[in-house]
């Protein structure tokens, strides 16, 4: 395999000396964690979460259930306070009204007044936001033949999802954050509202934050991921880049440390099925002959992760949260 020797990687996983690429970073993230930690009295939702999300990106949310998804997007959106640590949107506090006008929540109960109808939804969302653009949310709607005259406790799930996505959409935020958006909405509709919002993405630069259960619909939308596991950071950054760093190993081993040469690889997950061996493994050096190497789907690699809470964090350079980056700095 043609990978490059990574011996005696540093914590970030590159070899000592290796310049840290911080310039192309370097601007206000659109997302960004230090030390980040809640507490709802005993229970710990957050702990010691550090991260930032650069601009642009549509970022997948990941984790178990319990893992803090919902409690970073309510952090986001400025609706509670961290107990410790900090988190900034845009370079600045969540909550503010600067932030606010900036900032677009989608919570998983989609709040709505059931007895407004579609349309007078649509005219106080209009009133509410200055950035208001109509064209989008009676498109997001009408895309849907939802009539603007039904009244909102009369839709269905999914329906009443698309109303709450338009007002998101026609906000025409900076960062949109999405928690567990299509969990009530059919297939058909789940494809119309992603192009919708892939659209609006692209054509505003919006920064966009989306958890899901469905891995494989965030691979096909995603450019950038977080996992959490037990309310810390355990993956984060670049699709493309996690992808390369990871890869399978399928092949046969009867030893009592199934990998070869174990103390060169960061091993993810290793599964058995018999005398059949399966691997994620981030390697640091080439691996040995006898084994079927393949590249890992972003599936493959969030599963892992989620299978194995306790393997090895991965940050990569553009997820860096500014105190770890700056002390990689100063340490070159």
């Amino acid at each position: 395999m043609s990978e490059a020797s990574h011996a005696a990687e540093d914590s970030f996983g590159h070899p000592p000396g290796t310049p840290t690429p911080l310039t192309s970073y370097d601007g206000v993230p659109a997302l960004e964690a230090i030390g980040l930690g809640r507490l709802y009295r005993r229970r710990r939702a957050l702990w010691d979460c550090s991260f930032r999300i650069p601009t642009g990106r549509i970022c997948g949310l990941v984790g178990p259930n319990g893992a803090g998804k919902s409690t970073l997007m309510a952090l986001a959106a400025g609706l509670i306070r961290p107990t410790s640590g900090s988190i900034t949107v845009l370079g600045e506090p969540p909550g503010t009204p600067s932030s606010r006008r900036r900032v677009a929540y989608l919570a998983q109960d989609k709040p709505l007044y059931p007895r407004l109808t579609v349309a007078e939804t649509l005219r106080l969302g209009r009133e509410l936001n200055p950035g208001w653009r109509q064209s989008t949310a009676e498109h997001v709607v009408r895309q849907g033949d939802l009539p603007l005259t039904a009244r909102v406790g009369s839709l269905s799930g999914g329906q009443r999802t698309r109303v709450a996505l338009a007002l998101a959409l026609a906000k025409q935020p900076e960062l949109l954050l999405l928690d567990e958006p299509m969990s009530d909405v059919d297939p058909v509709s789940r494809r119309q509202l992603t192009g919708a919002l892939m659209a609006e993405a692209a054509e505003h630069g919006t920064t966009v934050l989306i958890s899901s259960h469905v891995l494989r619909e965030l691979e096909g939308i995603c450019d950038f991921v977080l996992l959490l596991g037990a309310g810390r950071t355990l993956l984060a950054g670049e699709v493309d880049e996690i992808l390369d760093r990871h890869r399978l190993l399928v092949g046969t081993h009867d030893a009592e440390d199934p990998l070869p040469e174990p103390e060169l690889h960061d091993a993810v997950e290793v599964r058995r099925s018999g005398r059949q061996l399966t691997a994620l493994v981030r390697p640091l050096v080439g691996v040995a002959d006898g084994w079927e190497v393949a590249a890992p789907s972003l599936e493959d690699v969030l599963m892992s992760y989620l299978r194995s809470p306790e393997a090895p964090p991965l940050i990569t350079a553009s997820a860096r949260a500014a105190t770890i980056r700056d002390t990689a700095r100063r340490g070159r």
